[in-house]
């Protein structure tokens, strides 16, 4: 049985259930933005207006569970990397963890930020939330390419993560995937 908090040795059942919920959120959010990016800019176009919205919203829900992720992170022991591993991947591991939460927050503030400068709400379920910065079209179009790159940046991350986990598994067969799959025991 899982436990709630995480051990030395494992994940618990909310930090797990929070990784793998932010992995499928994200790689939605990842999509469903290179998709609206591809649609072409045509008038008023309400499918493309839609999925704007539909990004917005679960944008600003990942950065809610970012910030639940984070407080819970803090709040609990983090389980310890395996023995054998190389220092220098240890700082790899800590390094990309740490980005990915840099990259939790970093691209739904600056979505967030990219909708202030163009004058456009950002919902929350039915929920206006405030712009965080005035109109300025200057600053439209440089979070335009700040949020895609970031994006970008956040897809080259889950290859390198999940290449990582899987090489643990299979190659190196150590339980560094174990600790983060549910039910895997202790």
């Amino acid at each position: 049985m899982t436990k709630i908090t995480n051990t030395s040795q494992h994940y618990g059942a909310v930090a797990i259930l929070l990784h793998w919920l932010m992995a499928v959120l994200l790689i939605a959010l990842i999509a469903l933005g290179l998709y609206v990016t591809s649609l072409p800019d045509v008038g008023f176009d309400k499918q493309k207006i839609r999925l704007i919205l539909l990004h917005k919203e679960y944008g600003i829900l990942a950065l809610g569970l970012a910030m639940l992720r984070l407080a819970w992170r803090v709040g609990n022991v983090l389980p310890e990397l395996v023995d054998q591993l190389p220092d220098w991947q240890k700082v790899a591991a800590r390094f990309v963890h740490l980005s990915f939460y840099g990259l939790m927050f970093a691209l739904p503030i600056t979505g967030w930020l990219m909708s202030s400068a163009a004058s456009i709400p950002v919902y929350f379920f039915g929920l206006r939330l405030p712009d965080l910065i005035a109109h300025n079209e200057y600053r439209f179009q440089l979070l335009i390419e700040v949020h895609m790159w970031l994006g970008y940046t956040l897809v080259g991350f889950i290859v390198v993560h999940a290449a990582a986990a899987l090489r643990h598994h299979f190659i190196c067969r150590d339980n560094t995937l174990k600790k983060i799959l549910p039910g895997a025991g202790y």
